[in-house]
């Protein structure tokens, strides 16, 4: 009966013992605290591709990494106040892997804390790092050219619609990188007159197509951004609705009926993010992860829209292509 009874006691003894040591694997777990411009419901493809990147370095969320996220949902003006809080629960690494603008806002929050970004601009430039290969600071990430593929998207433009003069550019006035676009879009407008059309909202959109039609714009220039990104579906009708050419920074839009698109693999760039914030999980000091600049370029013609729109692609451009829609 004693023996038995010591070891019901044992047995109890265990049993407590397994909440404390899963609540210590848990303490221990790193947390990644991801901080973006859109939400989650419009992120769920880069999300992936994140976890991808995490995982190839051998971090599984769930598994021995935690995942966090704060979306700012469209107001960039919102990033301080998330990076703040990721600061005040003492995340392991903040990244943010679309947008500039909330790696300047976490770089301000703290000095300390490992920052992995992606910048569609120049990081240097835009403030984040010393240099490319020596960042310096807390700092480190991807460089995947959204704005500096300003010139190869009007470029573009001339190829498809070679006898256009007045090309419409839109910027979100309340993202700081749109500003860039213009600024490249007007250096390589190579005598094309620039029409700048500020939008922030839909109703902006609507009122700028309406605009352009008016100013008797020949084509239009979407710059790179969350804001627009989320709005992809709404700028192509608009687009097909007033006959008007344009070319965007990703694929998404010409997925959903946009004429054309170049830029960088947005999902390919997540997963270096990925693969990087791995790397300083694991003990490398963000000053000594060289900048990555992404090499992974795509060209995407809807040539459905191109036909409705009465355009003939050249067989030169579609042959460059790295898919064409039908």
């Amino acid at each position: 009966m004693e023996m038995k009874r010591r070891h019901f006691i044992t047995l109890l003894g265990g049993m407590g013992a397994w909440p404390i040591v899963a609540r210590a694997q848990q303490a221990a777990m790193p947390v990644i605290g991801f901080l973006d411009a859109g939400s989650a419901a419009e992120r769920t493809a880069q999300v992936a591709a994140f976890s991808k990147g995490l995982a190839e370095g051998g971090y599984h969320v769930g598994q021995n990494a935690a995942l966090e996220f704060h979306w700012a949902e469209g107001q960039y003006g919102r990033f301080p106040e998330l990076a703040a809080d990721f600061v005040r629960r003492k995340v392991s690494v903040i990244v943010t892997p679309a947008s500039a603008t909330a790696a300047l806002a976490a770089k301000a929050a703290t000095s300390t804390i490992p920052i992995v970004f992606g910048a569609g601009g120049d990081p240097v430039k835009q403030g984040l790092v010393v240099s490319l290969n020596r960042p310096g600071g807390n700092l480190t990430g991807v460089n995947f050219f959204t704005a500096e593929l300003v010139a190869k998207r009007m470029q573009l433009l001339r190829e498809l619609v070679p006898a256009a003069k007045r090309v419409a550019v839109l910027v979100n006035p309340t993202d700081p990188e749109g500003y860039a676009t213009l600024h490249d879009a007007e250096v390589a407008a190579g005598g094309q007159e620039i029409l700048v059309h500020e939008v922030a909202s839909g109703r902006d959109i609507d009122a700028a197509f309406a605009s352009m039609t008016r100013e008797n714009a020949d084509a239009v220039l979407v710059a790179p951004g969350t804001f627009f990104n989320t709005r992809r579906v709404q700028l192509a009708i608009l687009a097909a609705r007033h006959a008007l050419p344009a070319t965007y920074p990703v694929r998404a839009y010409a997925e959903v009926g946009g004429l054309a698109s170049y830029g960088t693999d947005i999902l390919d760039a997540f997963r270096e993010v990925g693969a990087y914030t791995a790397r300083v999980l694991k003990g490398t000091p963000p000053t000594d992860l060289p900048v990555l600049q992404s090499i992974k370029f795509e060209l995407v013609i809807n040539l459905n829209t191109a036909r409705a729109l009465g355009l003939e692609v050249p067989p030169t451009l579609l042959a460059r292509a790295d898919e064409v829609i039908e």
